[in-house]
């Protein structure tokens, strides 16, 4: 069934439905998640393609990844000098956002002010926050006018407003004559030269612009975040997989100095094994959600216009039709298995499947599996004294992404 939707009538089901708050924070769905134009959406898809998340595109990323994970394991290196507790939750968020905003906006937040960076995460917060917010006007629509009497409106406004204030200066300082040219163009750079060349089917403006500057900025920062978290939990809770994996991690890539690459870790069947397993256990995204757009049949069933259809990927994952021990985390089924999850195995599929597959899926999975690797490369992880591995939660925050409900934290020692 779900082939049928993703795939088969994908053209059919390709809209996704969009609530009042993410209505306001993506410019009227000028975002790629939520584009319903399909000229529009045909052209976004194609920059994002050729021009944002191509594998050459994210491959000349790779000085700035490496950078900034070099400066995450120094981090981490300070705090298991002191035998310090490692707040990897917090530590990781911190190293995604400034590596998202290197990316996207050509600068680290991370580097900056006190004051900035307080601003940068109380913006990202207050997003997540107002973009899964419950407003009446989404289920009963007559009577939306409650939403302004309980100052729902009011703070998406605000929310708004202080985001779009966040586009225009990075935006305005890459439009500034006498900003220092850099030889890695940034997002935004890419994004102001296509609008200025006006080559495209539509004319690309500055609100379409910073729709797509908040995709990237959320989604971003976010999803491998996440993935790293999880990949960490399992592993810390199934001590024989990840002696495994760091064995073949520190065997294969005993001549990179460590300096961990994207090519280097081709060789490492069992970490990628590791990192497909906890795609497939816990995905970032759970459910991937759809709106038709005519009148339609699946498996004998008549569904109208406008009906919302929820495809659960959590489900998908843990079907015991298709899995062997679907409720255990187990790399080993990934060895021999010819299942990938670029959207064509329907078994698998953390970034969605046809038209709306996830655009960033090349990026986000460069930069967990980096972060991953020189997490298991450069220390020996363990529980703090106090806790062991039954006491490891896997509960989950609610919102659109499955974030741990817990900060994970873990003492690490450095491997020599």
């Amino acid at each position: 069934m779900a082939k049928e939707v993703l795939q088969t009538q994908d053209l059919n089901f390709c809209h996704r439905p969009i609530s009042v708050g993410m209505r306001r924070l993506s410019y009227n769905g000028s975002d790629i998640m939520f584009a319903k134009d399909f000229e529009y959406f045909r052209e976004i898809r194609k920059i994002s393609a050729l021009h944002l998340f191509s594998v050459k595109r994210v491959q000349s990323f790779a000085p700035i990844l490496q950078d900034e994970f070099t400066r995450l394991i120094h981090k981490i290196s300070s705090l298991a000098s002191a035998s310090k507790v490692v707040d990897l939750s917090e530590l990781l968020f911190l190293s995604a956002s400034s590596n998202i905003c290197r990316l996207a906006f050509g600068r680290s937040y991370e580097e900056e002010e006190e004051f900035e960076r307080r601003r940068f995460h109380s913006l990202f917060n207050e997003f997540q926050a107002m973009s899964t917010a419950f407003f009446i006007a989404d289920y009963f629509p007559s009577i939306g006018w409650l939403d302004k009497l309980t100052g729902k409106y009011s703070r998406l406004d605000k929310v708004f407003n202080d985001l779009d204030l966040f586009y225009e200066e990075i935006i305005d300082e890459h439009l500034d004559p006498n900003r220092l040219e850099s030889d890695q163009k940034d997002v935004i750079d890419v994004l102001l030269n296509l609008m200025k060349a006006r080559n495209l089917s539509f004319e690309l403006t500055l609100d379409h612009i910073k729709a797509i500057l908040m995709n990237i900025f959320v989604a971003g920062t976010d999803t491998s975040t996440i993935m790293v978290i999880w990949a960490m939990t399992e592993l810390i809770k199934n001590p024989t997989i990840m002696s495994k994996v760091q064995e073949e991690l520190r065997n294969n890539l005993s001549d990179s100095k460590g300096c961990i690459t994207m090519d280097n870790l081709l060789k490492c069947k069992y970490f990628k094994a590791v990192v497909k397993e906890t795609l497939r256990f816990h995905p970032a995204a759970p459910v991937t959600f759809r709106e038709t757009l005519k009148k339609s049949n699946i498996e004998g069933y008549d569904i109208l216009p406008k009906t919302h259809i929820y495809v659960s990927i959590w489900a998908l994952g843990r079907d015991p039709e298709h899995w062997e021990n679907p409720e255990k985390f187990m790399p080993e089924r990934f060895m021999e298995s010819s299942i990938d999850y670029k959207g064509n195995d329907f078994e698998l599929i953390p970034f969605g499947a046809g038209r709306k597959i996830c655009p960033g899926m090349v990026l986000g999975v460069a930069s967990y599996e980096l972060a991953l690797a020189n997490l298991l490369y450069n220390f020996q992880w363990e529980l703090p004294n106090s806790m062991s591995k039954d006491d490891i939660d896997t509960d989950t925050l609610p919102g659109l992404v499955m974030s741990k409900k817990d900060p994970l934290c873990l003492l690490a020692r450095k491997f020599t």
